[in-house]
């Protein structure tokens, strides 16, 4: 599915598909080769009926530390500058954080060490999001003289507005149990139990319909764009179509007979 020089991919019996991002020697950088790399995978991955939760996670002491600044540098021996460059890389890590959102199997972050800038963008447009305790997430690039601003849009949809500010405007360190706190992540573990718990969530999910899982998700980021109204109408329809369908009949129908579902996912 991958390459396994920078993206690993294993899926197990239980339906969960790791993308592992290894690429230690650049702190997991969302590099150009990376963001092709994990795009054609989430794509991948929202297509394989096999697949019915994906875990991204990572190897060496950074989960991601954002975008790679040295191949952005390099793009400015362009005659424009980079301009050109940077317009490609920006709005191509747009396009793959806008996959995982739209991907109809849910994704969720294991987070066992730094998640920079772009790297906490990614968190952030993760489903879920489980974290070890030494784990530090931040958005730094006010430092550098370069507001995450495209960070920002993840972030901001996830956490309360002066949180996100603090973190934009600070450029500061936070602490897996602040990150928690904030809304940022799910969990925080032991280290040692991250994986296991991660895992737990995924097949836990992966257990469920995955024609409800698909149909839950994509409402839950379409009405959160919607005023009130137009969001109770259009979760309306998504219900009585989400009720015409055979996984809720049978669903239903176990919960009256107090028998396990078999789904179709249909």
């Amino acid at each position: 599915m991958t390459s396994p020089e920078i993206l690993l991919s294993a899926l197990d019996e239980k339906g969960v598909l790791r993308l592992t991002l290894n690429d230690a020697r650049r702190r997991n950088a969302l590099s150009e080769e990376m963001l092709q790399l994990l795009g054609q995978a989430v794509a991948e991955a929202g297509q394989n009926p096999a697949v019915r939760v994906v875990v991204l996670d990572a190897i060496g002491p950074a989960f991601c530390a954002g975008h790679d600044l040295k191949q952005l540098t390099a793009g400015r021996a362009a005659a424009d500058g980079g301009r050109a460059y940077f317009a490609k890389i920006m709005g191509l890590c747009a396009q793959v954080m806008q996959a995982i959102v739209a991907c109809p199997k849910p994704i969720i972050a294991e987070v066992a060490g730094v998640a920079t800038a772009a790297g906490c963008q990614l968190v952030a447009s993760c489903d879920l999001a489980l974290a070890a305790e030494g784990a530090q997430f931040s958005t730094p690039g006010v430092n550098i003289g370069l507001f995450c601003s495209t960070p920002m849009v993840a972030l901001s949809r996830n956490v309360a507005a002066k949180h996100a500010m603090e973190m934009l405007l600070m450029g500061e360190m936070v602490s897996a149990a602040r990150a928690a706190e904030m809304g940022l992540v799910n969990r925080v573990v032991p280290a040692q139990a991250l994986r296991a718990q991660t895992q737990s969530f995924a097949e836990k999910i992966a257990s469920k319909s995955s024609l409800t899982l698909a149909t839950g998700k994509g409402a839950f980021y379409a009405q959160a764009e919607m005023p009130l109204a137009q969001a109770y109408g259009y979760a309306a329809q998504v219900m009585v179509d989400n009720m015409l369908a055979r996984d809720a009949e049978e669903g239903i129908g176990a919960f009256i007979e107090k028998r396990a579902p078999q789904w179709q996912d249909a």
